[in-house]
């Protein structure tokens, strides 16, 4: 039976969300030129991030520490760094990030609506990320060049980079690049919604938790393209009842990300050490101890034989045996004569 003692903070993970909201907090100072171009109203969602960041780098230090994680990473190090590949591994880096992270080609494979799904909530998501964050941090901000009210140039971090014009494209994609980025993402939450309320595969799995991420992200999307709407087309009305509606939404959403499925956007990155970890197990196969037949590879299975222990589950047989060395057809085959011989046979 698991304890029910509530667990001691990690002591590790607690000091490197509280050094990496440190280093936000003076990249905020320092890239805003000591706060003379922070905006104070956005001082809310500045909250929200520092508490989301603090919490997220908690997790996922400790959760790169629990045995499975660590194992993996040691094997995908292993994998990276072995003799004789180390060089093709590294030209070979990109091809495995566009495939593991950003272009997520293995979803394509299953089902395409997947796959754009995953894709348009994905760039909106990173979209609207490379606009907030600076924005946020004060890094980011537009002044206007001269007399002239229609050319502004943009400055990151006191660095005016390029100058541009208010009606051009340029212009037009600058200022509505997180109404593009709020589009992409309703695409993707409509076509998740749509395979979660019609698919029987994916009915038959879903839980309530499942609905919650889509909701934040409509409501995100849905509340920013209202901003636009209402300076647009309805003369400023609403408009502040909407930044109060977004604000609340974007850092709800921002505090839901370390607790909830969206916490997956950080340990996504872990496959890419999985691809390489395979090369490690792919050297030799372990033969099954009842059958013979070979079922998987042998290091992957002293892998599981490593780990299940440390978790709290031990397979190990008395007279030295292990049950991760029995092939599933054996397995299978074990489950039915243990429940024949639970209910005195079938016969």
């Amino acid at each position: 039976m698991r304890s029910t003692t509530t667990q001691p903070l990690d002591r590790y993970g607690v000091a490197s969300g509280l050094a990496v909201v440190a280093v936000i907090l003076l990249l905020v100072y320092l890239g805003s030129g000591g706060l003379r171009w922070f905006d104070a109203a956005l001082a809310g969602y500045l909250a929200g991030v520092v508490l989301a960041a603090f919490a997220v780098v908690y997790r996922y230090v400790v959760w790169t520490r629990r045995p499975p994680t660590a194992v993996l990473r040691e094997r995908g190090w292993r994998g990276f760094m072995a003799p004789g590949r180390r060089w093709r591994n590294v030209v070979g880096l990109p091809r495995v990030l566009w495939t593991q992270l950003f272009g997520q080609s293995f979803i394509r494979r299953r089902s395409l609506s997947r796959w754009i799904a995953h894709q348009t909530v994905f760039w909106g998501c990173v979209l609207a990320a490379l606009v907030t964050f600076p924005l946020t941090f004060g890094w980011l901000h537009f002044e206007s060049v001269g007399q002239n009210d229609r050319r502004y140039r943009a400055f990151f971090a006191n660095w005016g980079f390029f100058s541009f014009e208010s009606r051009s494209v340029v212009g037009w994609l600058m200022f509505h690049a997180l109404d593009i980025s709020a589009v992409l993402v309703l695409v993707g939450v409509f076509i998740f919604l749509h395979r979660r309320l019609r698919d029987p595969g994916a009915m038959a799995v879903e839980r309530g938790s499942d609905f919650l991420p889509l909701a934040g992200l409509f409501a995100v999307s849905v509340t920013g393209l209202m901003l636009t709407a209402s300076s647009l087309w309805m003369e400023g009305r609403f408009y502040t009842f909407l930044t109060n509606v977004h604000a609340a939404t974007v850092i709800f959403g921002l505090l839901y990300i370390p607790f909830g499925k969206l916490f997956h956007i950080f340990q996504r990155p872990g496959n890419v050490g999985v691809a390489y970890a395979r090369q490690v197990w792919a050297t030799e196969a372990a033969s099954c101890r009842s059958c013979g037949a070979e079922f998987a590879p042998a290091a992957q299975i002293e892998d599981l034989k490593r780990i299940l222990p440390a978790v709290g589950f031990d397979y190990s047989d008395p007279d030295g045996g292990h049950y991760q060395d029995t092939c599933p057809r054996c397995r299978r085959q074990l489950v039915t004569m243990a429940q024949s011989s639970r209910v005195g046979g079938f016969g």
